[in-house]
C-alpha cells in the first residue's frame, strides 16, 4: 500500500469535491450523472462526468478506499501517466458498456466511480496475480481468484437485475483495466500467460450470453 501518491490524491480530491457539489446541488447532480435519454439527446459528456459523482457519502467513501488500496501497484508498476490512461480508459468503458446493456431504457440512470476503480484494480491483479486480497477483509484470498469470482457475479447481477449496483459499469471497468494494461504492458503475456487467460473468461462468457439472449 505504502504512501499515497500524488496522482492518488488528486483523483480523490476532484471524486470528493464533485460529489459533495452533487449531494448539496441536485440541478448539478441532474446535469452531469449518467442518464440514457440525455445522452441519446446529444449529451455525450454524461460519459465522463458521471464517473466523478456518487450517491452518497458511503458510495463515495468505499470506491476512494478501493482505489487508495490498489493504485500503488499500478503506479509502481506502470507509472503514473498510464495509471490515469487506465483509470479514465476504464471509467469510459464502464460507461460504454453501461450504455450498451441499457440503451433501449430512456429513464436509466447512474453515478459513481465504480468503473474506473474496477479497471486499476483488475490492472493491479494483471500486475501482480499473486497478491493477497481480504474477502470481507477477514478471509484471504488470491488476488487473480477474486477477479474471476467477481465478474462472474458481475453477470449474475446484470442477469437478475435485483438490485441498484451498476454491474454494467463495474464489468466494463474491469475490461478497460484488462485492455489497456495489457496493450501498455505486453510483458505481462510472457509472465503472467495463465492469469491472462484466467481473467478473459467471464470476459468471453459475458458477450456469449449476450450474444445468445440470455442476458
Amino acid at each position: 500500500m505504502g504512501d499515497i501518491e500524488i496522482i492518488t490524491l488528486v483523483i480523490i480530491a476532484i471524486n470528493s469535491i464533485v460529489s459533495f457539489k452533487g449531494f448539496n446541488d441536485q440541478v448539478f447532480f441532474e446535469k452531469y450523472k449518467f442518464d440514457i435519454g440525455r445522452i441519446k439527446a446529444g449529451e455525450k459528456i454524461r460519459f465522463f462526468t458521471s464517473g466523478f459523482l456518487h450517491v452518497d457519502i458511503t458510495h463515495l467513501f468505499v470506491n476512494m478506499l478501493t482505489l487508495y488500496f490498489f493504485a500503488n501497484v499500478v503506479i509502481y508498476n506502470m507509472g503514473a501517466a498510464q495509471f490515469l490512461i487506465i483509470y479514465l480508459g476504464s471509467l469510459l468503458l464502464g460507461n460504454l458498456l453501461a450504455y450498451f446493456f441499457h440503451k433501449d431504457e430512456p429513464f436509466y440512470t447512474a453515478v459513481g466511480a465504480s468503473g474506473a476503480v474496477m479497471g486499476v484494480l483488475y490492472s493491479a491483479i494483471l500486475l501482480q496475480p499473486d497478491m493477497m486480497l481480504g474477502l470481507f477483509f477477514i478471509i484471504p484470498i488470491p488476488a487473480y481468484v477474486f477477479g474471476i469470482g467477481y465478474l462472474l457475479y458481475t453477470i449474475y447481477g446484470m442477469k437478475n437485475r435485483q438490485d441498484n449496483i451498476g454491474h454494467d459499469a463495474h464489468f466494463g471497468g474491469a475490461m478497460g483495466g484488462y485492455f489497456i494494461t495489457l496493450v501498455l504492458s505486453p510483458w505481462i503475456f510472457t509472465e503472467h500467460l495463465m492469469m491472462v487467460f484466467l481473467l478473459l473468461i467471464p470476459i468471453v462468457t459475458l458477450f456469449i450470453l449476450k450474444k445468445t439472449d440470455k442476458i
